[in-house]
Parts: structure tokens; C-alpha cells; sequence
């Protein structure tokens, strides 16, 4: 089973909540543009509390048009797994890096060489939204021995006893996906994202963050006041996609952080 020991990313965000604070986990797709290691940069001078990585994928069942579309641009751009985590690994940055990925890449390269090569390129903890937790323990186990964390994700339709197996399993933190349906920009937060906020932080002790459907400022305020904080992704990648550099990057993100720490 996996450990139960903190990793570097769930001690973190322990830390950061300790201290009063929301938190903030942007999304982006690596490869999207020649920049996007300096946009990483960006974003964690701009206050988030950890990135996350989107490797390039044909067939990235969980997102929406958005990131679909990041992603294809990036593999046109002939970014692979390998160039984004030797990348990676020459950064140094205080947060910690999570990678958003698909089974598919992982099976590919192997459980335990695939987390071994995360923990060397510096990342703490992994996403697999396609991975089911029937399945997960050899690759769960894997990640474990090479110090990455396993994020797994609860939906509005996760029934209590399920719910409390993957709260039990997860580490780094509860990935609280807002409403059912794939990533992208919403004009409203969903009501299930705060009901599902509440019931999840009502059996663990786990920090719970909540992604799909934030896509504004007004949004993660509200996402808020239920979860420990969340997950921006579809909004960020479209501004790059609409040509964002540093500058714009760090603005959005350091708004947002100014604005959730106000709660």
C-alpha cells in the first residue's frame, strides 16, 4: 500500500494551510510555446503554492477544447515526455511540480521507471485521471518507492464508500473535480463543486483542492470558502493560447492570489 508518510507536496500544502492561507495550483500545458518554462517561472513568483505539468497527449480524455488543444500544439511542436522532464529538471524552484498525465504515457516507459524518472526531474506527485483505483496499487506502489505522490480525484458522483477509499489513498491532496463533465471555462461556479468541498472535507483531513469549472477569480473565491483551495487551468492555458507572455502570466495569477488570500 502506499506510504503513509507526507510527501513534499502534501507537507506543503499542510504548511500553507497551517498558516491560514487558500491555495493556489495553476495548470499548464508543457510544451505549449517555446516559453513555457518561463511561464512556470512566472507562475511561481506570482504565488502559486505548486504547478501543474500537462504532458502532451493525443487523447487527454479529462480535458476540454482548451487544453486539447495546448496539447496538440505542443506535440506539433514535437515535445515529448522526456525533453519536458529534462526540462523540468534544470529548474529550481521552491514549490513543488506535479505532472498531469495519462495511463497510456506511464505503461509505456514502465510504473516504476516512469516515477523514477518524475523523481529525478524534481517532481513530487503525479495525476493520472484515467487510472482507476481498482488498478492502481502497482503503479501507487511504484511511485511510493521513488517519493512521488499519487492525487487521485472525486466527483460529484463518488459514492461514500468509494469516497472514503480514495481519500485514504490519495496523497498530496483530494483532487475535488467540480462538476461532471471535461475541463474548460464556465461562467458559473457548479453547486456540486462547494457540495462536494464539503462532504469530502467531512471524512479526511487531507487538504482538498477543487479543479474543472474555475475559471475566474470570483469563481476560486467561492470554490473557497468550502475547499482548502483550487485548480486553475482552462482560463490560464487560453491566455497563453492567446498569446500571453511573462508579464501576463504573473498578472493573472498574482490577482488571483491576492484575491483568495482576502477569504
Amino acid at each position: 500500500m502506499i506510504s503513509k508518510n507526507f510527501g513534499r507536496l502534501e507537507t506543503h500544502l499542510r504548511d500553507q494551510r497551517s498558516k491560514g492561507k487558500k491555495l493556489l495550483v495553476p495548470y499548464i500545458t508543457a510544451g505549449m510555446t517555446p516559453q513555457w518554462l518561463e511561464l512556470v517561472v512566472a507562475i511561481a513568483q506570482a504565488g502559486a503554492d505548486a504547478i501543474e505539468i500537462g504532458l502532451p497527449f493525443s487523447d487527454p480524455v479529462m480535458d476540454g477544447p482548451i487544453i486539447q488543444k495546448s496539447s496538440s500544439i505542443a506535440l506539433e511542436r514535437g515535445t515529448t515526455t522526456d525533453q519536458v522532464l529534462e526540462s523540468l529538471a534544470k529548474l529550481e524552484l521552491e514549490i513543488p511540480l506535479i505532472v498531469m498525465t495519462y495511463y497510456n504515457l506511464v505503461f509505456r516507459k514502465g510504473d516504476h521507471s516512469f516515477s523514477s524518472a518524475l523523481s529525478k526531474s524534481g517532481v513530487s506527485a503525479a495525476i493520472i485521471p484515467d487510472l482507476p483505483l481498482d488498478e492502481i496499487e502497482p503503479w501507487a506502489q511504484a511511485a511510493s518507492e521513488n517519493n512521488i505522490e499519487t492525487i487521485l480525484l472525486v466527483a460529484p458522483s463518488t459514492n461514500e464508500q468509494r469516497l472514503q477509499d480514495i481519500c485514504s489513498q490519495s496523497r498530496g491532496f483530494i483532487y475535488a473535480v467540480g462538476l461532471l463533465g471535461v475541463t474548460g471555462l464556465r461562467k458559473n461556479l457548479s453547486e456540486t463543486a462547494l457540495e462536494l468541498s464539503k462532504k469530502v472535507k467531512s471524512v479526511t483531513d487531507k487538504p482538498v483542492l477543487v479543479g474543472v469549472g474555475i475559471s475566474n477569480l470570483d469563481q476560486a473565491k467561492k470554490a473557497c470558502q468550502q475547499a482548502d483551495g483550487v485548480i486553475v487551468g482552462s482560463s490560464l492555458v487560453q491566455k497563453v493560447l492567446n498569446g500571453a507572455g511573462e508579464e501576463e502570466v504573473f498578472d493573472f495569477i498574482h490577482q488571483m492570489r491576492k484575491g483568495i488570500d482576502l477569504i
